[in-house]
């Protein structure tokens, strides 16, 4: 029987992405995600709700994230959960319930005097590509004209469909 074990969220890092390697040497990147539910009840009253998240990003978009993102930004990441457990020094077992990222993309917000057609994400980035653009919006490039399609003339009368299915 299959499983589905995919997490997708868009959120604000609650701190600065934090890095350190592993005993052989691989990168790991720690950060938080916050999300936010908003929610009115039957009695008209408006509700919200936050939760907190904390992600991982291993090797090369760990050192990405350690680059790119910060406390406050805005980010949307892919990835699977993953519950780690481990033995406290007082002998305790412990569990985190963590998201293994494999695709992160900073978003921006808007600021509030831009007009639609000037916002442009300014980074995105996942496990095998980098992309950022920080290039300004420019004016659209001009739509290539267009010439109407000229059918081939068919020897003798008729149209050349017909001439084809044997008309």
């Amino acid at each position: 029987m299959r499983s589905v074990n995919k997490v997708i969220l868009i959120g604000n890092l609650t701190r600065d992405p934090e890095m350190r390697q592993t005993p052989n040497g691989q990168n790991v990147t720690t950060f938080g995600i916050a999300t936010n539910r908003e929610w009115t009840t039957s009695d008209k009253e408006k509700k919200s709700s936050a939760e907190f998240h904390e992600c991982v990003a291993w090797a090369h978009l760990a050192e990405i994230c350690q680059q790119y993102i910060k406390k406050g930004h805005l980010v949307y990441v892919e990835g699977y959960l993953k519950t780690r457990s481990w033995d406290s020094p007082e002998g305790i077992k412990k569990f985190k319930t963590e998201i293994v990222v494999h695709d992160m993309i900073r978003l921006e917000k808007r600021p509030k005097n831009a007009q639609d057609e000037d916002y442009v994400p300014e980074t995105q980035v996942s496990e095998t590509a980098v992309e950022i653009d920080t290039a300004p919006a420019s004016e659209p490039t001009p739509e290539p004209e267009t010439k109407p399609i000229e059918e081939p003339e068919a020897k003798g009368s008729g149209n050349i469909v017909d001439k084809d299915l044997g008309l």
